[in-house]
């Protein structure tokens, strides 16, 4: 009987983590900031990061479609053996939802990089790079995105992307898959944001034990860092204590 018992709870734990993996979740969060320029009132921003095998559920296109103003795709949008069809068939539904941005992460090496670089730019959608992108409010003020390409499979260049947005942006918006990025930016780059993923959240935890920490919002200086635990799984199909996680951020400035 004993043997029995064990058998079914392993066979459920396993559904169960089954089951997990394939959840769609949008986390909304208000993120608030006094550099942030007041002009621009609220920026929203779509972040999904390791898709890798999975498909983008309509279901959270529907749930964000109406209230964001820009998308971010923050990494391992693909790994090898994804079809270049769902790939495409993902960045789709992904640009449905509004101007789309892009940074590479370790996984997306793994495919050809040159035909995915490709679909990217046909799609309108813009890869940063080691790039920034400038927007600017009616009143005349800035903020700036910026991305860099994989800082253990890419050519990472901080420096190069700061160039691009320029000393005069005093509010920055960093993009990169790893999140170990942090460890390079200094209060001087007036980068107040960071989005990245990669860790997964540890995918499977044991006890609230994994790999890596759970994904989640921390303060370094002056920047705030947010690992998610992204939206597909790497290797297994299976999480445990880590759930899948889009993310619906309403950036806006700390009123006094």
């Amino acid at each position: 009987m004993i043997w029995l018992s064990m058998c079914i709870f392993c066979i459920g734990l396993l559904l169960f983590m089954v089951f997990e993996a394939k959840q769609n979740r949008v986390c909304r969060t208000t993120l608030e900031f006094n550099q942030f320029p007041e002009s621009f009132g609220e920026v929203k921003i779509f972040f999904i990061s390791d898709i890798h095998k999975r498909k983008v559920s309509q279901k959270i296109i529907d749930e964000v479609r109406e209230e964001t103003d820009i998308v971010i795709i923050g990494g391992d949008l693909c790994e090898k053996g994804v079809p270049f069809s769902r790939i495409k068939e993902n960045l789709l539904l992904l640009r449905s939802v509004g101007p789309t941005y892009f940074v590479w992460g370790n996984n997306d090496y793994e495919v050809n990089h040159r035909e995915l670089d490709s679909l990217l730019l046909s799609l309108d959608i813009t890869i940063l790079d080691n790039t920034a992108t400038r927007f600017e409010s009616e009143m005349g003020e800035e903020i700036a995105i910026l991305g860099i390409d994989d800082i253990k499979s890419g050519r990472p260049h901080l420096g190069y992307a700061l160039l691009d947005a320029g000393d005069d942006v005093k509010f920055k918006i960093l993009v990169s898959h790893n999140p170990e990025i942090i460890k390079e930016i200094k209060n001087e780059y007036h980068i107040h944001l960071v989005l990245s993923g990669h860790t997964h959240g540890g995918q499977i935890r044991i006890l609230n034990m994994g790999l890596y920490k759970k994904g989640g919002i921390e303060k370094n200086g002056l920047t705030t860092l947010l690992v998610s635990n992204g939206y597909g799984t790497t290797e297994l199909p299976l999480r445990l204590g880590a759930p899948p996680e889009t993310h619906l951020l309403t950036i806006k400035n700390r009123k006094k």
